[in-house]
């Protein structure tokens, strides 16, 4: 029998090491029903500028400043917290069902190869883009199913949200940043500030007063566990835990645990929520875990290459 590199460490990562991985891909999972209950309370734009603003401001205080460049450092804050986060939040306040949001968001990984070929001439191996073809058919699918029953818009918003998480990976994997955790949550700095202005103009003072004078209101509890959730559990612990994994194994062997994101995440949603799939869509999201999965696979002879995107993994959705 014939072993990948990935396959020979995957023997030597100590069980605990596994356990910890699946559960940060359970913490992930369960953050969009965690960011669901807050959208329940706060608009959209205005909950992203609350969710980083309550990162960033400890940050600024107790974490020095990573050393890496201003503009991979600003470009990470713009796409992958700016940009993703506005439409992912955003579409679901628009009618994504819970669970499909965190399967479609998923296809950061296609976007992020596809994005490293176009700007910054990385190769893609055949693999990879069998992989990408897989995932892309399977996007197709569920986008189809969405618009046979039902509004076709909370889709592309929740996809462009993807594609603003393969921005900031690209920048992500061009800082090369020495401590990745220290790296993540000074991005949180940058998308406070936008993200407020954004929400004053589109979302109105009105309905941002609104959601705070609020907040005594016993029902306005679970939208502010949800953000308790998101940012202590979903960013810090996940993080944490996550960064921590990718120090001590490679990327091609971390990374494939984060495809349980969607499937805890679609399971919760059906639990909690009383989400329904139909056959078509979980098809699809079958062929989009499968194409990243197989776009994330080490050729067999090929070490473990941290720079690749396979390490620009998610990171507290």
């Amino acid at each position: 029998m014939s072993f990948t590199d990935a396959d020979r460490t995957m023997v030597h990562v100590p069980l605990n090491h596994r356990l910890l991985a699946v559960s940060v891909a359970v913490m992930w999972g369960l953050n969009f029903i965690a960011i669901h209950a807050s959208l329940e309370q706060f608009p959209p734009m205005f909950l992203v500028a609350i969710r980083f603003a309550l990162i960033a401001v400890p940050t600024v205080l107790l974490v020095p400043r990573p050393q890496v460049e201003m503009r991979w450092l600003v470009g990470y804050g713009l796409g992958f917290g700016t940009l993703q986060f506005l439409f992912l939040y955003w579409g679901m306040a628009a009618g994504m069902p819970t669970g499909l949001a965190s399967l479609v968001l998923q296809a950061s990984a296609p976007f992020t190869v596809l994005l490293g070929a176009t700007v910054a001439q990385d190769r893609i191996s055949g693999r990879r883009l069998v992989g990408i073809l897989v995932a892309v058919s399977g996007l197709a699918l569920v986008g189809w199913q969405r618009a046979e029953s039902a509004a076709i818009l909370p889709f592309l918003l929740v996809l462009a949200g993807a594609f603003g998480w393969a921005i900031g990976n690209l920048c992500n994997a061009r800082a090369k940043a020495p401590n990745p955790l220290q790296f993540t949550l000074w991005m949180s700095v940058v998308p406070p500030v936008p993200m407020l202005g954004l929400a004053l103009v589109v979302e109105g003072p009105g309905p941002i007063a609104d959601s705070l004078t609020g907040l005594g209101d016993p029902a306005a509890v679970p939208a502010l566990l949800g953000l308790v959730y998101t940012v202590l559990i979903g960013t810090v612990a996940g993080s944490g835990v996550w960064s921590w994994l990718m120090a001590r194994h490679p990327a091609g062997v971390v990374a494939p645990f984060s495809m349980l994101v969607p499937v805890v995440g679609m399971s919760a949603a059906w639990l909690l929520l009383g989400e329904k799939v139909s056959p078509g869509e979980l098809v699809g999201a079958g062929l989009v875990v499968g194409g990243v999965l197989l776009g994330s696979r080490l050729p067999r002879a090929a070490a473990p290459d941290p720079t690749t995107p396979t390490d620009a993994v998610p990171v507290g959705r």
